[in-house]
């Protein structure tokens, strides 16, 4: 009996936890994604969540995670967009005909992973020009 009451404690603690998260990344804002790291394989990896946008990083915090950090962390600098497609496959059982897969490299000496990211048309929209906006690896202020 014992065991029982400590069982239903434990699961009332960790959905109390993941409904203040949800409730935090719903008050805070974001906008929608579904992130997953490559390689992948067929429709398989995909994770609800919402990105954020701070400065020169964007978070990628999943719906279903517990963490109070976000899960990914891209940063603004070391990303490169490598291509864009529509869903294919079985992706459309979680995506429709309007989402965007963008592939994406983290470029940076420390991390080296390749993600795609599917958004729809207004959060690519907010995701490019949160990207594009970063200042030119090859702009340097020139002293006169």
């Amino acid at each position: 009996m014992m065991v029982m009451v400590a069982l239903v404690g434990v699961l009332l603690l960790v959905v109390g936890v993941l409904g203040y998260r949800l409730w935090k990344l719903r008050q805070v804002g974001g906008t929608a994604a579904i992130m997953r790291d490559l390689p992948a394989v067929d429709g398989h990896g995909w994770r609800h969540g919402v990105m954020r946008y701070r400065g020169g990083e964007a978070g990628f915090y999943r719906l279903s995670s517990i963490r109070w950090w976000p899960d990914r962390r891209l940063p603004r600098r070391g990303l490169e967009l490598v291509s864009r497609r529509s869903p294919r496959g079985d992706e459309f059982d979680i995506m429709s005909q309007e989402i965007v897969v963008l592939e994406i490299r983290d470029t940076s000496v420390e991390r080296l992973r390749g993600y795609e990211v599917a958004l729809d048309r207004g959060a690519l929209t907010a995701f490019t020009s949160w990207l594009e906006s970063r200042p030119s690896p090859r702009a340097r202020r020139r002293s006169n």
